[in-house]
């Protein structure tokens, strides 16, 4: 199913989902440019930007792009390296035109290329992350030198959440409870009418109605502005507009902005892919995003980006798992998001500032466990089987563990290695027909039979009986590896022979070269002239060779 819904088919959803996303996508812009040693406004320029442009231009429904947490490090090195923030936004141009360029020449389908299992664990990683990243942010714990990380791109640290609980704050503790509260209610029977009020902003609302409350009885438990939204605030449009930076064009004669721009684009390419194939699958409505579009719109954001002094932008999925929680059906969503981030920065920071970051710590926990729901852990075990579960597991644990890219590759690599283990086990099926007067054994070789399968099938061949009739079928398959082929060919010629063995080659492509005297008729005919009635065996090449060598054995 790919259904498509018309731009303004789920307007009141989608308007909600987007101020959500606002609200949520606001700190995170800002701790992402402290991270980066950014400009704070850099952040919410690329968030703009994120929202609008590429908003536009995506082909998906539900992503929300935006600064990621992922490309913090990179940017932090760049900006250090080129030794000016104008001379960087040039490197943020040159990712924008390899992105683009990459777009052109449909390097998208790599996504293709992405196991289910791994991306069902990067979900349930990232969910994780979420959640235990959230902790000291719903407790009103600032660790020192803590940029407010809230994506989970970059893994976390334990020494946050030890060091949280040694400092609550009880006031965000109590909002972050509330919030929860308020969030589960909202899923269950009893509370079903009410669902036209979004919980999410209830939570919002609710949590600066309290922190407020608090304010005005002098509470100690009142939440000063470290544990608020911090918004920088201009005094008058001048003030506003001189926030955005340009690009010192200069730096385009720099070779480092292009090695720089290439290192940015690849990572962002890549992050791309992944959250887009991850969002589609959380899509209630199963659509598709074309991946090379997406990149071309990327690429093209991120041109606009540098240009206007923002951060490099990728797609991300906190932000657009909880667009999607939130209810959203079309990209409206994210562009409002975007349009949100704009006009409240410009003409309103000093209301979003009363916002404190513990309600919004809330929403994103509760945005982990659906990820990270325990009902995933046992779909996978159930219906993918310790092939599935196990990549799975993996993936999510060094998603917490490391970050998002280094989880990927290591359950990537864990996917492949079961790949390989499941075709090395499929070499072929056999049929054995023991007839008093000798063997007869055939060999149907498996769709893929690549190097893998070499010892397997030097084994079998090793271990034929003498005075035999093996019939080697290669009918079903696609593909035989070059070694494999040399390795029948040489039995067949030097070996065979020796032992006396009578042997037909059947259906091998003509361009493997692969000649017999015997045809399969010949062979199976003077077995069934005998009329007698032989034993049988068939089955995968484990039980054929385990056969052979206790036969031999004796």
């Amino acid at each position: 199913m790919n259904q498509k819904l018309s731009f303004f088919s789920s307007y009141k959803k989608d308007l909600l989902a987007g101020l959500i996303v606002f609200l949520i996508a606001l700190p995170l812009c800002l701790g992402i440019a402290q991270a980066s040693g950014a400009p704070l406004f850099a952040g919410i320029v690329s968030g703009i930007v994120g929202g609008l442009v590429i908003g536009a231009l995506s082909g998906s429904a539900l992503s929300v792009v935006g600064p990621a947490a992922g490309l913090t490090a990179i940017v932090l090195v760049a900006i250090n390296d080129l030794g000016a923030f104008d001379i960087f936004l040039c490197a943020v141009m040159v990712a924008g035109a390899v992105q683009l360029v990459l777009g052109f020449l449909k390097a998208g389908s790599i996504a293709n290329y992405f196991p289910n299992s791994v991306i069902e664990g990067m979900l349930a990683g990232i969910g994780l992350t979420i959640i235990l990243k959230q902790i000291p942010e719903a407790v009103g714990y600032e660790p020192a030198g803590n940029a407010n990380m809230a994506d989970a791109e970059d893994g976390f640290h334990w020494s946050d959440i030890t060091g949280a609980f040694d400092h609550i704050q009880p006031g965000a503790a109590i909002i972050a409870f509330v919030g929860l509260a308020i969030l589960v209610l909202w899923t269950t029977k009893p509370f079903h009418k009410l669902k036209l009020v979004p919980s999410g902003l209830l939570v919002v609302v609710i949590g600066v109605v309290i922190n407020e409350l608090l304010k005005m009885n002098g509470s100690a438990m009142a939440l000063d502005q470290t544990h608020l939204v911090n918004l920088p605030i201009a005094s008058n449009f001048n003030e506003f507009i001189g926030q955005f930076h340009m690009p010192d064009f200069s730096g385009f004669t720099n070779p480092k902005v292009w090695q720089t721009g290439a290192i940015i684009a690849v990572v962002a390419s890549i992050e791309t892919l992944l959250c887009i194939e991850a969002t589609d699958k959380l899509d209630p409505l199963k659509r598709f995003t074309p991946t090379n579009r997406e990149l071309k719109a990327q690429g093209i954001g991120n041109m606009v980006s540098g240009l206007l002094g923002g951060l490099p932008v990728t797609s991300v999925i906190v932000r657009s798992s909880a667009n999607i929680n939130a209810g959203a059906r079309t990209k409206l969503a994210t562009m409002v998001h975007g349009t949100l981030l704009l006009i409240c920065v410009a003409t309103i920071p000093f209301v979003l500032n009363l916002i404190p970051k513990s309600a919004l710590a809330a929403i994103l926990i509760f945005t982990g466990y659906r990820l990270c729901n325990p009902a995933v852990f046992k779909h996978m075990w159930k219906e993918g089987g310790i092939t599935q579960f196990v990549p799975f597991v993996v993936t999510a644990l060094a998603v917490v563990s490391l970050d998002l890219l280094k989880g990927v590759a290591i359950g990537m690599c864990i996917s492949i290695f079961y790949i390989l283990r499941q075709n090395m086990r499929i070499a072929y099926y056999f049929q054995r027909s023991s007839f008093t007067t000798g063997e007869l054994i055939k060999l149907n070789l498996a769709q893929e039979v690549s190097f893998l399968n070499k010892a397997s099938i030097k084994q079998t061949l090793e271990n034929l009986p003498k005075d035999s009739s093996v019939i080697i079928d290669a009918t079903n398959a696609e593909y035989i590896d070059f070694d494999v082929l040399d390795l029948i060919r040489d039995f067949y010629e030097n070996q065979a022979p020796t032992k006396n063995i009578k042997m037909s080659l059947v259906g091998f492509k003509d361009t493997y070269k692969v000649s017999s005297a015997n045809s399969e008729k010949q062979l199976v005919s003077n077995f069934v002239e005998s009329g007698e009635v032989p034993k049988r065996t068939s089955g995968s090449y484990q039980n054929l060779i385990k056969q052979l060598t206790e036969q031999n054995d004796l």
